[in-house]
């Protein structure tokens, strides 16, 4: 495994720009899970998630709240906005971040799916439905109210 950078490798953090974090080494064994409690906890059909050391995980500006979501295992979110952040197991050096949180998802593709067991039988047909562009179907007055309030993408 690469030593880890003394720059982040990669940056991320929550939609209202409360908590951000950098990742001092690649991310690794990129996963979806389909467990009820992932479920739950990204109000989603899955989890996307990947992994760095506990200590490669750098929270710079906030700190994200922390949710015991079992005796095993621990979630992070912020508490402002909600957005899921972290998921670790308690007794591991290894900490994932949610993927959709990364500043750039793009550069990071699963490589694995736990928790099939629980995957939602919609979850195979999305690939299968129609799709439209957002633009498609708004009036400019409408795209103009969507305008993001979110924190932008890097600092």
């Amino acid at each position: 495994m690469p030593a880890p950078s003394s720059e982040p490798v990669m940056t991320g953090g929550c939609q209202c720009g409360a908590v951000r974090y950098a990742l001092m080494s690649e991310p690794t064994h990129a996963s979806i899970c389909h467990c009820r409690m992932c479920q739950k906890a990204f109000g989603n059909y899955f989890a996307p998630l990947t992994g760095v050391p506990r200590a490669d995980l750098v929270w710079t500006k906030g700190e994200p709240g922390i949710f015991r979501s079992s005796e095993a295992a621990e979630r992070g979110f912020c508490r402002d906005c909600g957005t899921p952040l972290t998921y670790s197991y308690l007794e591991n050096d290894r900490i994932t971040v949610s993927i959709g949180s990364l500043d750039d998802p793009g550069r990071v593709t699963p490589e694995i799916q736990y928790g099939v067991e629980s995957r939602l039988p919609a979850f195979t047909l999305l690939h299968t439905l129609p799709e439209q562009r957002t633009e498609d179907y708004a009036t400019p007055e409408e795209l103009a109210k969507m305008a993001s309030r979110q924190h932008p993408d890097r600092e």
